[in-house]
């Protein structure tokens, strides 16, 4: 019985090695944010370790000790010779919601008056702050 082509990943790891942020948490960062916005969802499969390996030439032990972090916090479980499952989801804010479209408008008007992606994170952050507090997690 012939299987059609692999399905697309679901996520698509970007290791950024200049942020001072750990490789592996930079894993555990996509992955929230992807359960954030609805990108993941329950049930979806994560890129095996040896996939994310090869797209990204990080050390297999990083994908791991990611996994594990996702894993210990509820958030995926390994099915032994199946792979790593999403098992629960976080926040309710989705890629479509009409909020996303708003500070998609908002940005492109940010970057049309000038802005550099600097400017927007800070003025982004700093009114995060405002509205929520310290932010005591390091962004993804």
């Amino acid at each position: 019985m012939a299987q059609g082509p692999a399905p697309e990943p679901v996520i698509e790891f970007r290791i950024d090695r200049h942020t001072g942020v750990a490789t592996y948490l930079q894993i555990v960062h996509q992955t929230e944010h992807a359960l954030r916005l609805g990108l993941l969802e329950p049930g979806d499969k994560l890129p095996t370790a040896r996939e994310v390996v090869e797209a990204t030439a990080i050390n297999p032990n990083t994908v791991l000790k990611a996994y594990r972090e996702l894993e210990r916090s509820g958030l995926v479980e390994a099915r032994r010779g199946l792979g790593t499952f999403v098992r629960a989801t976080l926040g309710s804010g989705t890629a479509d919601s009409p909020l996303r479209a708003e500070l998609d408008e908002w940005t492109g008007r940010a970057k049309e008056a000038g802005l550099d992606r600097e400017d927007v994170e800070a003025l982004f952050g700093s009114a995060l702050e405002a509205h929520f507090g310290t932010m005591t997690k390091g962004t993804s």
